[in-house]
């Protein structure tokens, strides 16, 4: 593959990332555009979303807005060929501190939400010669972290969820499949270092546990979403791809002092 086959391989193909105004979303939903697909971009606040992305408000934890934000993305760009489940939210703690609202919340969003935009979207992606799903995971789904009970169990079951969708539509010609990120510094993790009592050192905690010595880039998700999601990966459904600086798969020495 050459360097102009890989920047042009989204050409002509129209994609559709949730929760894309920011973090992850909008670095994937701008690597999609820059490598030649039409993208539009779901999100519950979509102002900050300039061409040539299109932006659309919706909620992925109400099956109404998912529908009608879906339908007016797919009348503007005239079908779809990729989409990129990535709308989620966070939660800390451990199973005695989230009542059962929150975990009712968080797997409403980080799970039925790839539910209810993967449903609005197959109709679309039946009709595509190269439809992909990409799901954002997390490493969560397959490492256990401490207080990350209800935010792990929900990425969980979205690596389930990948799975068993790549098996339902391996036939219809849609692949499936999911990242799994690291911890990435994006405006969430932002925010929980900022409610640290000693951000500094709480950042450097976060960085230690990855084997690279520092935190994942949204930049560096987003490539992952692209190959999957790309044509020239046709052959790749029901995979998990971790871009996690190797916290899921190494286990390196410490470093001598």
């Amino acid at each position: 593959m050459t360097a102009s086959q890989e920047l042009g391989d989204f050409t002509g193909l129209k994609a559709l990332v949730t929760g894309g105004a920011s973090g992850i979303g909008r670095a994937a939903a701008d690597l999609l555009a820059a490598r030649g697909a039409r993208v539009a971009v779901l999100d519950l606040e979509p102002g900050g979303v300039a061409a040539p992305l299109l932006g659309y408000r919706a909620d992925v934890s109400d099956d109404a807005s998912v529908r009608a934000a879906v339908a007016a993305a797919l009348a503007e760009l005239g079908g779809l060929d990729v989409l990129v489940n990535n709308a989620g939210i966070g939660a800390q703690g451990t199973v005695e501190d989230n009542d059962d609202e929150q975990w009712h919340r968080v797997l409403d969003v980080n799970v039925l939400g790839i539910v209810r935009t993967t449903r609005a979207a197959l109709p679309a992606l039946r009709e595509s010669a190269h439809a992909s799903v990409v799901n954002t995971c997390s490493v969560a789904a397959t490492a256990g972290l401490p207080q990350r009970a209800l935010y792990s169990a929900s990425k969980g079951a979205v690596l389930s969820l990948t799975l068993a969708m790549a098996a339902d539509h391996v036939r219809e010609g849609i692949r499936v499949n999911c990242v799994n990120p690291g911890t990435v510094d994006t405006p969430w993790v932002g925010r929980l270092l900022d409610a640290a009592p000693d951000p500094g050192a709480e950042r450097a905690a976060l960085e230690a546990r990855q084997p690279t010595g520092r935190l994942v880039s949204a930049a560096e998700v987003a490539g992952g979403i692209a190959y999957l999601a790309s044509p020239l990966s046709g052959a790749t459904t029901g995979t998990a791809l971790a871009v996690d600086g190797g916290m899921q798969g190494l286990r390196p020495r410490p470093a001598a002092r």
